[in-house]
């Protein structure tokens, strides 16, 4: 097995820090802190760098906060000179574990998305009777530091790269502790309950730590149990066969292989069934021949609507930012059969008073 040294180096290169503040400002150039930061763009950089080169660099305090839809989540918002390291790092790292990942593995990966993971749904979903539909109960909040770490040692034998990770992971430790109920597993004793877990939802190298992490499972559902129709979006994942009960005998096997990474099946989300009834799957309702939105991401949308309407006509909402909002909505929506439902939906919701 390859591993990779004298990977530090390359983290703390201006040209790198600078890439890092460029994808790390994507999308945000109107928040105070990205503004801030760039003020002294030049200063900043160099002060990020000399902290790096000298070991002194400590991650700052998080700043959190609730998201309510699709379903409660607690987000964790590093500072903005935070979010350059780990962009800086992940552009270093990353590549070493990509060609590692399978193909149908499709979160927060280059040429990946939800789209081309529904398509591959679609596919699958042409071609076999039956799917075995999985979710993992809290993952992002059980997720074990002890066995990520492992995982990332694995192939990077540089111990001040390793150090980094560490701050990393620190900085986030307890950030989910509320989301986390205790969980016991073969082999645990009472210490178990301080085992250090949790990634900050909102993290760069949370969402590719948990591709890592997971990467395990896809590599025993492809290797192990030889199935080919598989695909996964973080940690929703599908797998399909013409054998119901070859589906059910797979998930006896994927909840005893996960609890080798602490993680558990949700029983009532973890469920086998005809595709003809259509998957539950991103956003989407996915049948062999077509898609519809699920009722409730339509309900959601109209909420918001009237919601951002009511502080447009207020002048609490810029119109650009409103209109921008509702064609994000039109073109996730056009994946699916919904000319008709869009068509409806907004003519009934006219933007002015009448």
């Amino acid at each position: 097995m390859k591993t990779y040294k004298h990977l530090y180096p390359r983290i703390h290169e201006f040209e790198n820090l600078h890439r890092a503040y460029r994808d790390a400002r994507r999308g945000k150039r109107h928040k105070e802190s990205v503004a801030a930061f760039e003020f002294d763009l030049e200063d900043n950089l160099l002060a990020l760098q000399a902290e790096l080169e000298t070991k002194t660099y400590r991650p700052g305090p998080y700043h959190h906060f609730y998201i309510t839809e699709p379903k409660r989540r607690k987000i964790s918002a590093a500072p903005f000179r935070d979010r350059v390291v780990h962009h800086a790092l992940c552009n270093v790292i990353e590549p070493i574990f990509e060609t590692r990942f399978i193909h149908d593995s499709y979160a927060c990966r280059v040429g990946k998305g939800t789209h081309r993971a529904l398509n591959r749904c679609t596919e699958f979903a042409q071609e076999y009777r039956y799917v075995l539909k999985c979710d993992i109960q809290r993952f992002f909040p059980s997720i074990d530091h002890r066995v990520l770490r492992g995982l990332l040692a694995r192939y990077i034998a540089d111990p001040q790269v390793m150090c980094l990770i560490d701050l990393i992971l620190n900085s986030g430790q307890g950030v989910l502790a509320d989301e986390y109920a205790m969980r016991w597993f073969p082999g645990d004793d009472l210490f178990a309950v301080l085992r250090p877990r949790g990634l900050p939802i909102g993290n760069l190298t949370s969402q590719f730590w948990a591709n890592l992490y997971l990467n395990e499972l896809d590599q025993f559902v492809k290797r192990v149990l030889c199935c080919r129709a598989y695909v996964r979006y973080v940690d929703d994942f599908l797998l399909f066969n013409d054998d119901k009960a070859q589906l059910h005998r797979w998930r006896a096997d994927v909840a005893q292989f996960l609890e080798r990474l602490r993680l558990t099946l949700h029983d009532k989300k973890s469920i086998v069934f005809p595709v003809s009834v259509g998957i539950d799957f991103l956003g989407f309702r996915v049948f062999p021949t077509h898609r519809r939105l699920r009722r409730e991401n339509v309900r959601r949308f109209i909420r918001r609507f009237h919601r951002q309407r009511d502080q447009y006509r207020a002048g609490q909402l810029p119109l650009d930012a409103f209109t921008r909002s509702v064609q994000s909505w039109i073109s996730h929506s056009q994946f699916a059969s919904s000319y008709r439902l869009r068509t409806q939906i907004l003519r009934e919701m006219p933007l002015s008073q009448r």
